[in-house]
């Protein structure tokens, strides 16, 4: 099993004292992700779910539409490899292409939507699901208490499935905001449970554009964050009839698309 915590030595001052101490931090380590032989992607994360975050980086970049496309699937300490079954076409150019997963990658935004569009991902129904606000401010407060990790080292973003109720159905956690993500759809994909229709993402941070759009991608209609929205992530979401949340803690939070699926 992976670690995903390394101890560390320490010297903890506190005013003019000062104590050694051992500290628990978050480990962070590259992870190499090969397609059909070809390296895609190389992402700095944290140990663990490796095949989820590999899967649903593929997943929601639009590469794989179906778990049923994977033949085999490799990993080593620091590398997952995807085989393919025969018969399978993949464009790895539109992903080299389409590759805007950064804040700082210079796509214009509106470029960033229409490939959205191109790539496939329809207009999020408008029927559901309906979540009462009483349900939304609960979100964070399941999310902070399955944070296993985090509890440990302070140090790790979360991303937590609900459904419209408000249950808990998967918890991932990452360095990386759009890891933890990735490693939750993965999660999703190989068992064939996308899309993710009538159910809620909510993300212990911001809301980039990066993590709305995996959204849109995964067919999750509710994206709710602890954090302030883009002004991107709030155009994509507008653009998709998606339900977009932003500051959602302290039993309250901004609605900036989406309205009519709250209560």
């Amino acid at each position: 099993m992976s670690r995903s915590i390394l101890t560390v030595p320490v010297q903890k001052v506190d005013g003019d004292a000062s104590t050694p101490v051992q500290d628990l931090l978050a480990i962070e380590e590259p992870l190499e992700i090969r397609l059909a032989g070809e390296a895609v992607s190389i992402t700095m994360r944290t140990p663990g779910h490796d095949t989820e975050l590999a899967v649903g980086f593929l997943c929601s970049e639009g590469i794989l539409t179906s778990a049923q496309q994977i033949r085999h699937i490799d990993t080593t300490k620091n590398s997952v490899s995807v085989s393919l079954n025969p018969g399978v076409e993949i464009d790895l150019e539109r992903l080299r292409r389409n590759f805007y997963t950064t804040s700082s990658c210079g796509v214009c935004g509106k470029a960033s939507i229409e490939a959205l569009r191109v790539q496939g991902c329809p207009v999020l129904p408008q029927n559901g699901p309906l979540i009462s606000s009483s349900v939304v401010h609960q979100l964070p407060i399941v999310l902070r208490g399955d944070q296993r990790v985090f509890d440990r080292t302070g140090g790790l973003h979360g991303a937590a499935l609900f459904d419209g109720k408000g249950t808990l159905l998967l918890v991932r956690e990452d360095v990386g905001r759009h890891n933890a993500v990735d490693k939750l759809i993965g999660a999703e994909f190989l068992t064939g449970d996308l899309p993710l229709s009538g159910k809620v993402l909510l993300v212990s941070g911001r809301a980039s554009f990066e993590l709305t759009q995996k959204a849109v991608v995964a067919g999750i209609p509710v994206l709710a964050a602890v954090g302030a929205p883009s002004s991107l992530a709030v155009e994509t979401a507008r653009r998709f009839n998606m339900t977009l949340l932003g500051f959602v803690r302290d039993g309250r939070f901004n609605i900036y698309s989406g309205a009519s699926r709250i209560q």
